[in-house]
């Protein structure tokens, strides 16, 4: 295996950097960007382990003012960013420096924003032209180094944040909320245990698949969107198999890119779904997405059938049907252990009604291939939390 086929330079959306061993950059890209204190946020999983170890050891070597920021949630809400801006203010800093998975990158992308805003953090939701709200001067600059192979959010001009107080997740966007440079180290991804893997990989797929379904046009979203879906079903089992597969690494790290990056076409149910659910039981994102997906594929069966049967011949399935397409998702959910059901996972329909209606308030629905109600949201949930397909 020549690991050195994935390292490489790229523009697209932003400034990336690929390949193994390139976290040694992280002080160069700092100084490039007029960066000499830079805040680390990152998640208190990974304060403690060798990719964080190594970021900061780099930027010291370097003579950066580098201190670490860990306050966030899983789900990261309004208290992690605000805490965030005044640890960055207190420390004097002036750029971040956003590594982890995707709750540290969010976390890190909205405490950037914010550092600059006299305005609350809600004033800035992806709602009609609020981000034209934003003080874009005083954007903080951002570096962003994933450790998880799943979000994508290193390539995304927005952040999900948990609005705790009514129990919603809520995108904040701004299109300078795009770090200007990526580093794609897949090294920094072998330690993620498996049930990480298959998670956030599972994610990574839902967001190329959902993009990928999405009635709008937009076909060089299309076009990513398309071969991220083959990445991950060539190399995710790898992956979970074997962390320390660089080759598998490699490649699933770059598919969590692509998937971000395809969604500017838009996302759809699954999202729809696994936003509420996640705010109001805070469970995992990608997890959620990988269990209520073949649900909502289902459901959209009448309206995305024809370009499932091209998908399926791309990836070559023997069956290249929808169903035989819904067979290698069931399977490939089976064989990264990602559970069945979502009270496999401690859900139960008590909060049904609640859940569709938040579903179709989600900005997400607004791309599914149909426009589902309520009351297909609430019976699409329920056959998910009890596991009829």
């Amino acid at each position: 295996m020549n690991l050195d086929q994935f390292t490489a330079n790229w523009n697209y959306p932003t400034s990336v950097r690929s390949g193994i061993g390139r976290i040694h950059e992280l002080a160069d890209a700092s100084k490039e960007l007029g960066i000499k204190s830079p805040l680390l946020v990152t998640d208190p999983g990974l304060a403690s382990l060798s990719p964080v170890k190594k970021a900061f050891q780099i930027c010291q070597n370097a003579d950066l003012n580098c201190k670490l920021f860990t306050d966030i949630k899983g789900n990261p809400n309004e208290q992690n960013v605000a805490d965030g801006v005044a640890a960055f203010k207190n420390g004097q800093h002036d750029g971040v420096i956003a590594l982890g998975g995707g709750s540290a990158l969010d976390a890190a992308k909205a405490i950037a924003l914010m550092v600059g805003q006299n305005r609350p953090i809600w004033d800035f939701e992806d709602v009609g032209d609020n981000w034209l709200r934003v003080n874009a001067g005083g954007i903080a600059p951002i570096i962003a180094v994933p450790t998880t192979a799943g979000t994508g959010s290193e390539v995304g001009r927005a952040s999900v944040i948990t609005d705790e107080e009514n129990h919603v997740k809520k995108i904040i966007f701004h299109p300078k909320m795009l770090p200007q440079i990526v580093i794609l180290d897949a090294e920094l991804t072998t330690g993620l245990p498996a049930r990480i893997t298959a998670a956030t990989g599972m994610d990574a797929l839902s967001h190329n698949l959902e993009a990928y379904c999405s009635p709008f046009y937009h076909p060089m979203a299309q076009g990513i969107a398309i071969e991220g879906i083959r990445l991950v079903k060539e190399f995710l089992p790898k992956a979970v198999s074997d962390g320390a597969d660089l080759e598998a690494r490699s490649q699933m790290i770059v598919a969590s890119s692509m998937g971000a990056t395809a969604f500017q076409k838009g996302l759809g149910g699954m999202h729809a779904l696994a936003h509420p659910l996640g705010a109001l039981y805070d469970a995992h994102h990608g997890l959620l997405n990988a269990i209520l997906m073949p649900y909502v594929l289902k459901a959209n069966r009448v309206a995305i059938e024809g370009r499932i049967v091209r998908l399926a011949n791309y990836l070559q399935l023997e069956d290249n049907t929808f169903d035989g397409f819904m067979k290698w998702v069931i399977e490939l959910r089976e064989t990264v252990s990602i559970p069945h059901s979502l009270s496999d996972i401690g859900i139960d329909t008590a909060h049904a009604e609640k859940v569709a209606v938040m579903a179709t308030e989600d900005p997400s629905a607004g791309s599914n291939p149909i426009s589902f109600s309520a009351k297909q949201y609430a019976t699409i949930f329920t056959q998910a939390v009890n596991g009829h397909l």
